[in-house]
């Protein structure tokens, strides 16, 4: 779809390839050929008119005739030989891992098998290991003023950007290859006057937050402050970006999207996150919170909105939209009012960077806190000075930024119906765009909207948040939840399923599957292939899934390891007049409208008036989706991935007016914390093997292949080809901090002064793979207006891993520099 697809070359946008393309939450598509063979992907499309149920059948007959078709003895032979293979792989697979319990690898070293109990590969050169201490949990010396402790703090938390998948979309070799700009960790500290309470409120820049992660981030914390950071008061919520790194889970399913666990990337990124929260510990100082709020025009459309019309009409005609426009933004001052911070939420999938991208980024909510913090903290470089804006996620499960809509991209004509299909082509011709020729001017169109509305919240920010930090938290058992929905009615919750429509994608990413949203009816074909290959479901989950046609029994699924969670986090921070409740999941937009009506309601029947309900979306464990009950009936994608069955919000609503309840009348202490998750040990990695890098003959790494020319102007793209080495390395020996720099020769200081970073929208790093460790590096600068006329420089770094025979392998830094060249004046 592009020339970066093959992983040589930039990412340029092709003939007939759709801006904005997104994705399907978790790899929806990809999971599905993974485990049901990648031999079925490619169907040829079904006549029009033909039923949902029916859509699937691989060889263009409806599954209705599969009883009546008569197989040759060949045509036999390959589907039992496919099934028994998949079979053997899977039965294979089982007892590696029933027989793994004391096969360790702490070093991620490209064996299959990793434990996660200890830290990456000591390396030359690595940055010495600070020994976890406690910390003297000690705020600055009292003082009388009223207001909180307020502390930020920002750290790198991106992992990998080369032999590990991007987290999100649901497309086979959709691997990183390269780095637009970094991810980071954003912590912010709130803490009573008197130190009483406080808590700890996380954006991370990644697709969502596993389980595995918030685990060992707790563990951490507990190891170096003791009891001060813990479960009920540390939230920690994803951006939802879709170009991050995979590979920090540990439940199956999501192993299976990620292609492996990577012991690299998780340690990286749980470093990172916990970096972030020391930071902000030790800025904490008094200050001030100050709250604002406003409608945010022109970032986003609902791509469901058949669904959303199943929600009652009484009830859309209390909102003006079928997507909720306002932002919340939290304004931290110090006692002085100088800014240290802001927290803004807002609903909208940070997917402008389509599934045709192979560079870590983070998506237009990056880049809108890119544009913040560049504009606060002026003259630092990106991702540093003291200034941190977190732009964090919300009920953003229906909620694309794709704002051209669906169409068919080989008719133009309009796809907005309720099975998201094209007379001709079907569902895989129906896409949504974003309102840029690209998908990098979708994403600086839509992170900048996003950014100015923040800042003019931010700038008339004057109404003061006062009152006690509060905090409660419970663990619960999502697949066994009895909900009271009146006085003579209760239901349950399910155990996990994914439905048909989940393989289906959406209108910002569709699959190559020939399933459409708002399947409703199984299909023959793959019921039986999937009884084959996984067991049938039980008549249990089949029937409390229902009108969800099952695609995967998740929930009792349980090799190696279960395919999904069954104990979720439920919590709820209160700062004052304010609470956050932190969703693990993606809310549709009425889901959420729903939630805060209800917590809202049950805070103000206990005491609590006028409380500000936000949703922290994605946050410390990854269950999906959540629609309304109406919602789930049409079963399009965000139904279909709706785990627990049809009353989960419904059970999210009961529990979440618990915790509010105990919060307002001080009987949180009385609250069951609940059953504790599990942690599992060992987990299959990445089969992408480690291996030595090597230059080329009679070069060195960081030699220059292709150099500058000497001459550019504004609006231009520097290009610079270098000797490379695999960019994995330099996740594991952290000695350069950056792959790039930008610099400047400066005659009053006679140095050369660094003017972008890696971090830096403006460049971009690309790596291409060779063979037998070969690789080279590109890296583009695009010429900003800022830009100032004068003689630059490009500088490289990267990390080659050495391997000797019989010796352990090194990682070795090294760098290359450009020649120089001049950016002249018009």
């Amino acid at each position: 779809m592009s020339s970066c697809s093959t992983g040589f070359g930039p990412v340029h946008r092709s003939a007939g390839v759709p801006r904005g393309i997104e994705s399907f939450g978790v790899g929806g598509p990809e999971v599905v050929s993974t485990i049901f063979g990648n031999t079925l992907r490619s169907q040829p499309g079904q006549p029009a008119g033909h039923k949902a149920q029916d859509s699937a059948w691989p060889f263009g007959l409806p599954g209705g005739e599969m009883a009546k078709r008569t197989f040759s003895s060949l045509e036999a032979f390959l589907i039992f030989l496919l099934v028994m293979m998949t079979a053997i792989t899977v039965a294979l697979l089982t007892l590696l891992f029933v027989t793994s319990g004391t096969i360790e690898n702490h070093k991620d070293s490209g064996n299959h098998w990793v434990s996660t109990t200890q830290g990456p590969t000591t390396t030359q050169s690595s940055p010495t290991t600070q020994t976890p201490t406690t910390q003297t949990p000690d705020l600055p010396p009292s003082q009388n003023f009223s207001g909180y402790y307020i502390g930020v703090g920002r750290a790198d938390c991106t992992g990998q950007v080369s032999d590990i998948n991007l987290m999100g979309y649901g497309k086979n070799g959709q691997n990183a290859q390269g780095l637009l700009t970094r991810l980071f960790s954003r912590a912010f500290i709130l803490a009573d006057p008197d130190g009483s309470n406080r808590m700890a409120f996380v954006s991370v820049e990644l697709c969502m937050i596993s389980q595995r992660l918030r685990l060992e981030v707790l563990k951490r914390l507990q190891s170096k402050y003791g009891s001060l950071y813990r479960r009920d008061n540390v939230i920690l919520s994803a951006t939802h970006t879709h170009s991050g790194p995979a590979g920090f889970f540990q439940y199956t399913l999501y192993i299976l999207a990620s292609e492996g666990f990577s012991n690299r990337t998780f340690q990286y990124i749980v470093s990172g996150i916990v970096k972030s929260i020391d930071i902000a510990h030790t800025n904490l100082k008094p200050g001030k919170v100050l709250i604002n709020k406003g409608n945010v025009a022109n970032v986003q459309i609902n791509r469901s909105p058949s669904s959303y019309l199943q929600n009652p009409p009484s009830e859309r005609a209390r909102y003006s939209s079928d997507t909720d426009k306002e932002m919340v933004v939290l304004k931290l001052v110090d006692l002085n009012g100088e800014d240290l911070g802001l927290i803004s939420w807002f609903a909208v999938h940070p997917v402008s960077m389509n599934n045709s991208n192979h560079l870590v980024n983070s998506d237009n909510m990056g880049y809108a806190a890119y544009l913040f913090e560049q504009e606060k903290n002026r003259g630092y470089l990106p991702g540093q000075g003291p200034f941190v804006a977190g732009f964090a996620s919300s009920n953003l499960g229906d909620v694309s930024p794709n704002i051209l809509g669906p169409h068919c991209v080989n008719t133009g004509e309009s796809c907005d119906n309720d099975k998201s299909t094209c007379p001709s082509g079907g569902p895989s011709m129906c896409m949504a765009s974003g309102p840029g020729q690209d998908m990098f001017e979708s994403t600086h169109i839509i992170g900048r909207v996003i950014y100015q509305k923040a800042k003019e919240l931010h700038a008339s920010a004057s109404q003061e948040v006062t009152g006690p930090v509060l905090t409660a938290h419970q663990w619960v058992n999502m697949t066994d939840v009895s909900v009271q929905l009146n006085a003579t009615h209760t239901v349950k919750t399910c155990k996990a399923a994914l439905g048909y429509s989940f393989a289906a994608g959406t209108i910002d990413g569709v699959s190559g599957l020939n399933i459409t949203q708002g399947t409703t009816e199984g299909n023959l074909f793959w019921d039986t292939l999937r009884d084959q290959l996984l067991g049938k479901p039980s008549e249990e989950i089949i029937e409390c899934q229902k009108p969800k046609p099952i695609l995967i029994h998740t929930g009792e699924l349980t090799k190696p390891h279960p395919w999904q969670p069954d104990i979720v986090d439920i919590q709820i921070v209160t700062l004052g007049s304010l609470a956050i409740a932190a969703i693990p999941g993606e809310f549709t937009t009425m889901s959420g409208r729903r939630l805060r009506e209800a917590v809202k309601k049950e805070f103000a029947l206990y005491g609590m008036k006028d409380m500000t309900v936000v949703i922290a979306g994605l946050s410390n464990v990854y269950t999906h989706y959540i629609t309304t009950y109406e919602e789930y009936q049409a079963q399009r994608y965000e139904a279909a991935s709706t785990i627990y069955g049809p009353h989960t919000l419904s059970a999210y609503i009961q529990l979440f007016r618990a915790l509010a309840k105990a919060i307002a009348t001080d009987t949180v202490a009385n609250m069951s914390s609940g059953p504790e998750p599990p942690f599992f040990k060992n987990l299959i990695g990445s089969l992408i093997p480690n291996i030595a890098d090597r230059a080329p003959i009679g070069k060195q790494f960081g030699d220059v292949l292709q150099p500058a020319k000497p001459e550019y102007r504004v609006g231009e793209v520097v290009e610079v080809v270098f000797v490379g080495a695999n960019p994995k390395n330099s996740a594991e020996n952290q000695t350069h901090q950056t792959f790039l720099t930008v610099e400047k020769y400066e005659d009053s200081v006679a140095n050369w002064q660094i003017m972008h970073n890696d971090a830096s929208w403006e460049t971009r790093f690309y790596w291409h793979k060779g063979v037998l460790g070969l690789s080279n590096a590109t890296i583009h600068w695009h010429i900003p207006d800022t830009a100032l006329p004068g003689v630059y420089r490009i500088r490289y770094f990267g990390h080659n891993r050495k391997q000797e025979l019989l010796k352990p392998a090194v990682i070795l830094a090294f760098e290359g520099i450009s020649s120089p060249f001049e950016i002249v004046t018009t």
